[in-house]
């Protein structure tokens, strides 16, 4: 069915399913009229015209809130072919119903007028829902200025900044201090992409140098503890102006590790795993097709380890990760080829926003490691919690938004390029059978997927703004403020003697009173009650200098006696 056909009914009763929140699961009717949940419960009492949908044996969920995409971002030299509308339109075809796409500019460009390039792309274009997050990428008074404008009329609570991308994107350890600082100002959360650029930098010199070229550069430069060590460093940075922090697309143990050790000591972090580093790993980046491996190319990269996806589900799973994006950021074939000959040109992106749900479905519910309601946590609820947009958004309840994924937990897909809905010639879960997928996707009340036929419509999706302040992050933040602030320690004034610091005659130097003289370097001790010196005290420094290092030396002269004289007892 075309695309641009939409749904013309306005009620709908969701009969029969299992209601799935992050909390509990229920059996449930849902009632929804003009975009928005009205009833939930059994033996509704609703007016006649409503549209019925069987869903015994199915789940019913909040759709799904993809936290991570770039749709037609500008970057190394051309541009993500997922556009708004064939990124949106994917995301619905996969159960997502909201998107949070990244507001990415070049460095100079400021804040307000970035924003309004995202608002005039993605306007006419989106199919569902979405919001907007800012990266700063350079730092200014008036970035900081532009900042506040962003979070107060702009609606966008979430800021996020680089480590890494020397020279494009990256920023200084002291310009992160301000911007995490702006951000705690604002009650907005911070967001990082941690890997140490600079170390980067210099391991691309030196495998181009020794003629690696391909992919697999690519990710022999960025080993897992570049990542490790600027998700510690960020978690640090941020604590000290007790900003909270949400670092994006967790890609190794170590990162995994370093947000999980934070938080198990108060530390205010979040760590969002992607549907790439849950789903497949680094050893794509050998593969002897060049196509494949460069078809893999994203940052921080897959691991080569095959135990990582399962060790960041494990965390996922059980609460020391948090939610879960795509970061859909997609180039075809012709576009990765920009980097034939070079590894450090291929652009970096993966697909990922139709896919994430079934993705984590069959690698967390289907394996036992999640329950449904966890699975309902992970993609969608924490991230309306975070962003501030709960419970319009990440729960089927009276009142909120009309965003439904109908599952059927038994039905299964297998995953390809050649069906998938977006505009990539790509996949890196080709192949991948998953279980669990959408029956039928709901957004803003319209049917927008059944039978396994789209009926989207460019344009139809809204901005949704996200308010600062989000409880689920702040409170926490407010109560730190209190209950760790700086207290100045009352005491009584000193005012016993004070050393006085003499100037060199000669060299104009100041003497360093804690060596202020040569003897005191040697004679620690005081003198003794006759005044002399005490013999408990060393001539030895390991300084280097001596005590007898000014008395001229003597002529050496051979001992044939041992010190105290000759014995008479034979043995010398």
């Amino acid at each position: 069915m075309e695309d641009r056909h939409v749904s013309a009914q306005n009620r709908l009763l969701l009969k029969g399913g299992q209601v799935v929140n992050d909390d509990l699961m229920v059996q449930a009717d849902v009632y929804i009229e003009d975009g928005i949940i009205r009833q939930v419960g059994s033996d509704l009492v609703i007016p006649g015209g409503t549209r019925s949908i069987d869903c015994r044996g199915k789940l019913v969920m909040p759709g799904g809130i993809d936290t991570h995409t770039h749709m037609e971002l500008p970057f190394m030299g051309t541009k993500s072919v997922d556009d708004f509308y064939w990124g949106t339109r994917a995301a619905l075809a996969g159960g997502t119903t909201m998107i949070m796409d990244f507001v990415l500019d070049s460095k100079g460009v400021l804040p307000l007028e970035a924003y309004n390039k995202w608002r005039e792309k993605a306007d006419p274009k989106v199919c569902c829902d979405y919001a907007l997050h800012m990266a700063i990428t350079w730092w200014s008074d008036k970035v900081k200025e532009e900042m506040a404008v962003i979070c107060k009329e702009k609606g966008i609570n979430s800021f996020k900044v680089f480590t890494a991308y020397k020279d494009v994107f990256m920023l200084r350890d002291d310009e992160l201090l301000k911007v995490f600082a702006a951000c705690k100002e604002l009650g907005s959360l911070a967001q990082v992409h941690a890997e140490n650029g600079d170390v980067i930098a210099e391991n691309c010199k030196k495998l181009l140098a020794l003629g690696i070229t391909g992919p697999e550069g690519h990710y022999m430069a960025r080993s897992e503890e570049v990542e490790e060590e600027a998700t510690h460093r960020c978690i640090m940075l941020a604590n000290q102006v007790n900003c909270p922090l949400y670092v994006v697309h967790v890609m190794s143990k170590g990162a995994a590790d370093s947000i999980r050790r934070a938080r198990s000591k108060g530390a205010v972090v979040w760590g969002e795993p992607i549907a790439a580093g849950l789903g497949t790993d680094g050893t794509h980046h050998f593969n002897s097709c060049w196509r494949h491996a460069a078809g893999h190319v994203m940052g921080p990269t897959l691991k080569e380890d095959p135990s990582t996806p399962g060790y960041l589900m494990d965390l996922l799973a059980n609460g020391d990760l948090e939610c879960t994006g795509s970061d859909n950021c997609t180039f075809n074939a012709d576009q990765k080829a920009l980097g034939k000959d070079d590894f450090t040109k291929i652009p970096n992106g993966v697909n990922g926003v139709e896919d994430r749900m079934s993705v984590i479905w069959e690698k967390g519910v289907h394996s036992g490691k999640m329950d449904p309601c966890r699975f309902v946590a992970v993609t969608s609820t924490n991230a309306a919690k975070l962003f501030n947009i709960y419970p319009r958004k990440g729960r089927i309840a009276v009142g909120s938004d009309a965003d439904v994924v109908i599952w059927d937990p038994t039905a299964m897909r297998t995953i390809s390029a050649a069906t998938h809905h977006q505009k990539v010639d790509f996949n890196i879960f080709e192949g991948m059978t998953c279980h669990g997928v959408p029956k039928i996707v709901i957004a803003n009340g319209r049917v927008v997927l059944e039978e396994k036929e789209l009926h989207v419509t460019q344009g139809a999706g809204r901005y949704i703004p996200t308010p600062c302040f989000s409880q689920y992050v702040y409170n926490r933040i407010q109560c730190r403020d209190v209950s760790r602030a700086p207290k100045k320690v009352e005491r009584e004034p000193y005012d016993g003697a004070i050393v006085e610091i003499k100037m060199d005659d000669k060299k104009g130097s100041v003497e360093n009173p804690i060596t202020a003289s040569r003897d005191s370097m040697f004679h620690s001790r005081p003198p003794t009650r006759g005044g002399g010196r005490n013999m408990h005290d060393s001539g030895f420094s390991i300084s280097g200098n001596q005590i007898d290092d000014n008395k001229p030396q003597q002529a050496h002269n051979r001992h044939i006696q041992p010190p105290g004289g000759r014995s008479s007892g034979g043995l010398w």
